[in-house]
């Protein structure tokens, strides 16, 4: 999708600082036309709804994280070394991308069974790629998990939880915070 000079793109970048800054129920179609100078049946054309939006933002924004996942998933590096490397990944592109990332905090109570599908999905994407590297890792005697999926959920709770959390104000940088993190998780899959 990046193509600045895309109306589409220019909607969901739009939506995405308004749902962001007022909410979702806060923000109207209306609000987003006006911000956008354009007319309400355009954005109709382009997303059906409200709800269609908020399903493009959500894929445009996993889209980056399962790209950049997948990307690492399939490296030649070591397992360990590989997981790692996910980590820092995915906690950065949530950095990078904060405003979209907060998209997927909203309560699915604002989609229809066919939008909770699709968030579903999203989420099955992810779990799949972090399982099947923490099966790597389990089969090199690095992992001691009675549940992966579990872990894996443990690890999501990490990572989602920083955003709440993290002040790049605060006494520690990124950078800093990232190896925190990643340090925790990486001494925590190992077991007792």
């Amino acid at each position: 999708m990046n193509d600045p000079n895309n109306t589409k793109e220019k909607v969901i970048r739009c939506a995405i600082d308004l749902f962001a800054t007022k909410g979702f129920r806060g923000t109207s179609i209306r609000d987003i036309a006006s911000a956008m100078g354009m007319s309400i049946s355009n954005i109709y054309h382009y997303f059906g709804s409200k709800e269609g939006l908020l399903l493009a933002i959500l894929e445009y924004a996993s889209g980056l994280l399962v790209d950049g996942l997948k990307e690492i998933a399939a490296s030649e590096l070591e397992p360990v070394d590989r997981f790692r490397r996910m980590l820092v990944t995915h906690i950065r592109l949530s950095r990078e991308n904060y405003r979209e990332a907060k998209m997927f905090f909203l309560d699915e109570d604002h989609l229809a069974p066919e939008g909770k599908e699709v968030n579903r999905q999203i989420q099955r994407n992810v779990l799949a790629i972090y399982l099947d590297q923490l099966e790597a890792l389990q089969k090199q005697g690095l992992v001691k998990s009675r549940s992966l999926t579990v872990t894996a959920f443990n690890i999501f709770a990490l990572i989602n939880w920083h955003m709440r959390w993290f002040d790049p104000e605060g006494p520690l940088t990124l950078d800093e915070t990232i190896e925190e993190i990643v340090s925790f998780v990486m001494h925590g899959i190992g077991g007792p």
